[in-house]
């Protein structure tokens, strides 16, 4: 009774809330997290055109990058000429956004010319409608992508991979966004182990549960989302990419490591003060065995306290085998304090975890970011050396450096101690279909990033990343089958951490990688891109004296109007 009094008086409110927002043309659907125009953005802050953008939480909403948009076109003179050919390409995407007009837009089933489709300045929809109460836009993807690879551990395959989808957005009353993406793909030309190659270096394949079987892998995103007069306040329900943290090359708290997950999510902004809670359904296992409910709860602050330096205090909490908890529902809580109230059996099943990020802007074009993880933390051990790994701490720095040539260029410490993310039930690790939620550094790993983003144009863009990473590794069994050590640095398996023994950083079998990652994007025409990427990876297991080297390529044509 209570539970339905509950779901009744929330829906009231949110009608309520519908009958008295004020009138404002503004969509509220939200851009996705692999948008471009976040680096845009984020370049922009470092120039001094929107110093108080915030990068440590995406997606954004149409309304709120619009608004960025419109000081970057006050500021146009400021700008350097390719970023004002970036601006004009991000001005006619977000057009309807930023004016309410569609004068930069063609929508392919319309009287207008077919040959628009192929126009470098208009921004292609498959069908539009605009009205003061209304709005609709739907589009077509399509993506062909041949994958290879060679080495000595990752042998040698080839796949071919095709997929077409459809995606439909808008906004009804100025106030409800509603978008939906539908895929299909089929791969072609392929073995068991082409599909397992192609599964272990796509996060979105790996998590899809159809590719491994070789059939037609589907895949969806879509929500709805409700937003206030001015967006103090709005909430999302759906699936999409979320990501959280301030990170510039990988994130700590919530990453793009993993495929989409389904939730439920609270945002409040006032001035310089912005939160979210998010409540999520994510997908485990305990040793191969489906679990019967896994979820995840997270809290995040941001404070921007000046335009030269913001804060954010993050904590998470891993639920397993409860369906649905009011505990973890509460938006204004304690995330680790409700786990320890919810009794003790339940306590030592699921995963907490706190942060805290900083950045600091110091002088023009150059940010400066650290963020401390706490997986565990008991103050009376804490600097005791037979703690049994029960102070478990990730942390990271970073630097971003923007210049006039366009291009973007940083670098990244990050720390990962034994069973960090992990968790000793096998139940509760920091993980979505076994893939990180975090950064993609397995535990018991450390890892020095250095990137470089050039854009040549604002149609052809380069990137480089070199990783060297030092982990250490392993599980021992005894003659009886039983763990008789584990050096945490597996993230799906965190059995023993607790009474076996306690472990130094990198203790294990020793494994060093370097990794050498190219990406190249090429738009030649507005919506239609031609993407390549190609790594190579040196992996030496120092332990057993043992080199290998592997390199695989992904090639790409992809539509998207």
């Amino acid at each position: 009774m209570k539970k339905r009094f509950f779901y009744c008086f929330t829906f009231f409110l949110f009608c309520y809330s519908l009958l008295i927002s004020h009138y404002s043309l503004s969509q509220v659907e939200l851009v996705d997290a692999d948008n471009p125009v976040y680096g845009f953005l984020k370049r922009m802050q470092l120039d001094g055109i929107i110093p108080e953008y915030n990068s440590s939480e995406m997606p954004l909403s149409r309304y709120e990058v619009a608004g960025f948009l419109k000081i970057i076109k006050n500021n146009y003179n400021k700008i350097t000429s390719v970023d004002r050919k970036f601006f004009e390409d991000y001005e006619a995407e977000f057009e309807y956004d930023m004016y309410h007009t569609t004068d930069k837009s063609y929508s392919v089933i319309s009287k207008e010319s077919f040959k628009n489709i192929f126009s470098n300045k208009k921004q292609k929809d498959l069908v539009r409608y605009t009205d003061s109460s209304f709005t609709f836009f739907s589009g077509l993807t399509a993506e062909l992508s041949q994958r290879g690879s060679s080495g000595d551990s990752i042998n040698d395959n080839s796949i071919l991979l095709a997929e077409a989808g459809l995606k439909f957005r808008g906004t009804f009353f100025n106030s409800v966004g509603y978008y939906l993406k539908l895929t299909n793909g089929q791969p072609a030309s392929y073995n068991d182990s082409d599909l397992i190659f192609a599964s272990e270096t796509d996060p979105l394949l790996k998590g899809n549960a159809n590719f491994l079987n070789g059939r037609n892998f589907n895949s969806f995103e879509g929500y709805l989302r409700y937003q206030t007069n001015n967006n103090w306040l709005s909430l999302v329900f759906g699936r999409t990419q979320l990501i959280q943290g301030k990170g510039y090359i990988d994130k700590l708290f919530l990453s793009d490591n993993t495929y989409p997950f389904d939730f439920g999510k609270l945002n409040l902004s006032y001035k310089k003060i912005n939160y979210s809670f998010t409540y999520g359904s994510i997908k485990g296992d305990s040793v191969t065995r489906p679990l019967s409910a896994k979820n995840i709860a997270t809290h995040y602050l941001n404070v921007n306290f000046s335009n030269a330096f913001r804060a954010g205090f993050w904590e998470a909490v891993i639920i397993s085998n409860q369906p649905f908890s009011f505990t973890y529902l509460n938006p204004v809580s304690f995330l680790t304090s409700a786990d320890l109230s919810s009794g003790k059996e339940q306590t030592t099943e699921n995963n907490a975890l706190i942060g805290i990020d900083l950045e600091v802007i110091p002088f023009k074009n150059l940010s400066l970011q650290t963020t401390l993880l706490i997986d565990d933390l008991t103050f009376g051990t804490l600097f005791k050396k037979d703690s049994l790994n029960e102070n478990k701490f990730g942390w990271q720095i970073g630097a971003l450096w923007t210049n006039s040539l366009n291009m973007n260029i940083s670098a990244e410490f990050t720390h990962l101690d034994p069973f960090v993310y992990s968790h000793r039930t096998n139940k509760s690790t920091y993980t979505n279909r076994s893939m990180s939620l975090g950064h993609a550094l397995p535990p018991n790993s450390d890892e020095i990033a250095f990137k470089i983003d050039y854009d040549i144009s604002n149609r052809l863009n380069l990137k480089f990343l070199f990783q060297h990473q030092r982990s250490g590794e392993g599980i021992i069994l005894d003659s009886n089958g039983s763990i008789a050590a584990n050096y945490g640095g597996n993230i799906n398996f965190g059995l023993g951490d607790a009474y076996l023994r306690t472990n130094g950083f990198l203790d294990g079998f020793r494994v060093n990688r370097d990794i050498f990652t190219f990406n190249l994007l090429w738009q030649p025409v507005k919506q239609f891109y031609i993407e390549g990427k190609f790594q190579y990876r040196i992996i030496d297991n120092i332990s057993k004296d043992i080199k290998f080297n592997d390199m695989y390529y992904f090639a790409t044509i992809k539509a998207d109007i």
